[in-house]
Parts: structure tokens; C-alpha cells; sequence
């Protein structure tokens, strides 16, 4: 387990990407407005680009709950120990993914 320093640390970057998941995901998403004679074409421009939004709110609301359990394990002390089988996350892999759950093995048994 990483020292209460780097405890410190991951909590400030997982409490930093919490704020700017909640940020995005209270942006409104914009409505197709109304549809006048020979804008099908815009107007098909602009549901692609709704729903494309729309996924990318579902991929950060995702996102926003891993985070969210990412540091509730910090407070339960269980931060760094993957979900699976109890072993250690490798440092590299909490670094570059901080909310990670799983070591690199479960994660490539899972898929």
C-alpha cells in the first residue's frame, strides 16, 4: 500500500476528476429544434451529434461512479487492492487509471 503521501495525492486527483465529471455531466444536452423544408440533412447532422452526446454522458456517468467507488475504497483503506481477487494493483496501473478497481490479470479475464 502507497504511503499516506500518496494517499493524499490520489485523493486530490480522484476528487478533482469527481468535480469535473460532475461539471460535464450538468451541461444540457442540446434538442434538435425545429425542422424547416430542406434541412434533413442538418437536421440529421444534429441528431447524430445529440446522440453522440448522449453517449458520451452515459460513458462519463460510468466513469463518475468507478470514481466515486474508487474513493470510497481509499476511505475503507482498501484502495490499491483489486475487487477480483484481493491482489495488488500494479502502481502503473493506479497511476495511469486512478479509479481502477481490478488488476491488469482480472481485467483481461473479464473481457
Amino acid at each position: 500500500m502507497a504511503d499516506s503521501r500518496d494517499l493524499a495525492a490520489v485523493l486530490t486527483v480522484l476528487q478533482e476528476e469527481a468535480r469535473r465529471l460532475r461539471f460535464e455531466l450538468g451541461e444540457p444536452i442540446e434538442g434538435p429544434g425545429q425542422m424547416t423544408y430542406g434541412s434533413q440533412a442538418a437536421a440529421a447532422t444534429h441528431v447524430f451529434e445529440q446522440q453522440r452526446d448522449l453517449a458520451m454522458r452515459d460513458r462519463e456517468r460510468a466513469q463518475l461512479r468507478q470514481v466515486d467507488e474508487a474513493l470510497e475504497r481509499l476511505d475503507a483503506g482498501t484502495y490499491g487492492a483489486c475487487r477480483s481477487c484481493g491482489g495488488p494493483i500494479a502502481p502503473e496501473r493506479l497511476e495511469a487509471i486512478p479509479w481502477v478497481a481490478t488488476c491488469i490479470d482480472c481485467a483481461r479475464a473479464a473481457r
